[in-house]
């Protein structure tokens, strides 16, 4: 293809655009100013605030919000008052997502079938659910007292994300990416990964860039076939004639782009470019095959399939090849207690799922020397209630209150538990952490400041942590 056909002059291309001279100026002076886009890639990597601890995250998040007390928080006193009514002074002035399964009768505490015992040299308490993740408990640090603002599932999970229950604010991923771009050249500097039944309510809400350019935003791939749909060329399509396309489109989007200093034709040029990139690097990042048959064993993982094990395995060759944020999303966590999503099978279910593809990834990083610097985080949106919800089967409502995560690597400590609850695990007594207290945590660990990490949006300046968090410094090494 010859690519002067393609080509117009610059007077041509502007009075085609409607820009003119003044566009033309203003475009100029905008440049001057530094207030223009530059023409190069948006996600080249950026220095940070200050020196950080981690370059990359892998956010494991449990969408549905699994259940603290069958897993993590073992309750004497609640096993002890088991079937009994809780007392008003919890329950008074709270508001929970199913309250007309409360209000039919008082409801009743309700404890775990569950069999704890503690783990590692740190004595950290896990239940029979999770038999893989005991191996590394020693590599992580607990927090039990995770407290958010919003008990629907869909809301719930855009607040943990982006700071906020309103649709359209960016996305952690994308504050990350912004903030400090990405080391990959061929890949995305913030991909999606999904596994369970469905994708997580909310949607693309969890990874939307908001009112930053789009080139932050997060990129969903699959785990076989094209990583992208429509990645691929089409057929009768050469790579040279490609080529040849994407340099003409980027030189008019270059021109456009000195002329208006618009962020979004800055994207564009990069996403061209991308999408050229990775029509190699791509393929070549989901071929499972290359990997040898103990580490496929160590993870559940088979080359071609669409599962939690193989997302896993792919989180960890997506940091080695310099993407900042990855965040694996896995359903069916929602345990009120229906014919399938159950504290019996379902969870049992679940648990499987996820157990030793976790651990797995949290050693082969650690093997690898690459748990330093990546920090790994594991959750969901909020916890679960101590006291039961009769549904086909007795089940946990939702609980804004308190929740269990953990983290590993990045630059927190080893072996270690924050926070304590009280007697029934309703409220935490000691280092309540907040979700935007672990938002300004993460992006501590990744050198940015997060009330210095900003964008000017309709007029005033908007942050992931609004106007809230704390970094929490007790689980920091």
């Amino acid at each position: 293809m010859n690519n002067n056909l393609l080509q117009p002059t610059r007077r041509h291309f502007f009075r085609d655009c409607g820009i003119g001279l003044g566009g033309m100026a203003l475009g100029s002076l905008l440049a001057q100013d530094g207030l223009a886009a530059p023409s190069v890639n948006p996600l080249s990597p950026k220095k940070p605030h200050f020196e950080p601890k981690a370059k990359a995250v892998i956010f494991l998040f449990m969408a549905g919000g699994p259940s603290q007390f069958e897993l993590f928080e073992p309750k004497p006193e609640l096993q002890k008052l088991h079937g009994q009514q809780i007392p008003d002074s919890f329950v008074k002035g709270k508001r929970f997502a199913f309250m007309d399964t409360f209000s039919k009768e008082k409801p009743r505490l309700l404890g775990t079938k569950r069999k704890f015992a503690k783990h590692g040299k740190s004595g950290t308490w896990v239940s029979e659910c999770l038999p893989h993740f005991t191996k590394i408990v020693d590599d992580v640090t607990m927090v039990k007292t995770v407290a958010t603002n919003v008990f629907n599932h869909g809301p719930a999970k855009v607040f943990f994300n982006t700071g906020s229950p309103q649709f359209g604010r960016p996305s952690i991923g994308s504050w990350v990416t912004y903030g400090i771009g990405s080391a990959s050249t061929d890949l995305p500097g913030f991909v999606v990964l999904q596994s369970g039944p469905r994708g997580p309510r909310g949607g693309v809400l969890n990874w939307g860039s908001g009112f930053l350019p789009t080139t932050f935003q997060g990129v969903p791939f699959r785990s076989g076939g094209d990583p992208i749909i429509n990645l691929s060329s089409p057929t009768g399509v050469s790579s040279n004639r490609q080529k040849d396309v994407i340099d003409a489109v980027k030189e008019l989007n270059s021109e456009r782009l000195d002329a208006t200093g618009d962020p979004e034709i800055a994207t564009r040029i990069a996403s061209y470019e991308m999408a050229y990139r990775m029509q190699t690097s791509a393929p070549e990042l989901i071929d499972l095959t290359k990997e040898d048959a103990k580490t496929l064993d160590a993870y559940g993982a088979k080359a071609g399939a669409a599962s939690f094990a193989n997302n896993c395995l792919l989180a960890r060759r997506l940091v080695e090849r310099g993407v900042r944020f990855v965040q694996l999303y896995h359903t069916d966590w929602d345990h009120h207690g229906d014919s399938v999503n159950n504290l019996d099978k379902g969870l049992d279910k679940v648990c499987k799922e996820v157990d030793q593809p976790m651990a797995a990834l949290v050693q082969d990083l650690k093997k690898r020397g690459l748990l330093d610097s990546t920090l790994v985080i594991w959750g969901g949106e909020f916890g679960r209630t101590p006291m039961g919800e009769a549904r086909d089967t007795v089940g946990r409502n939702h609980h804004i209150d308190t929740g269990t995560m953990w983290f590993a690597g990045g630059g927190v400590k080893a072996g270690f538990t924050l926070g304590e609850t009280d007697e029934f695990g309703f409220s935490p007594v000691q280092d309540r952490v907040h979700v935007h207290d672990l938002q300004a945590t993460i992006l501590n660990q990744l050198g940015l400041e997060h009330t210095k990490l900003t964008y000017r949006f309709q007029g005033r300046d908007f942050r992931l942590t609004d106007v809230h968090g704390e970094v929490v410094k007790k689980m920091l090494a």
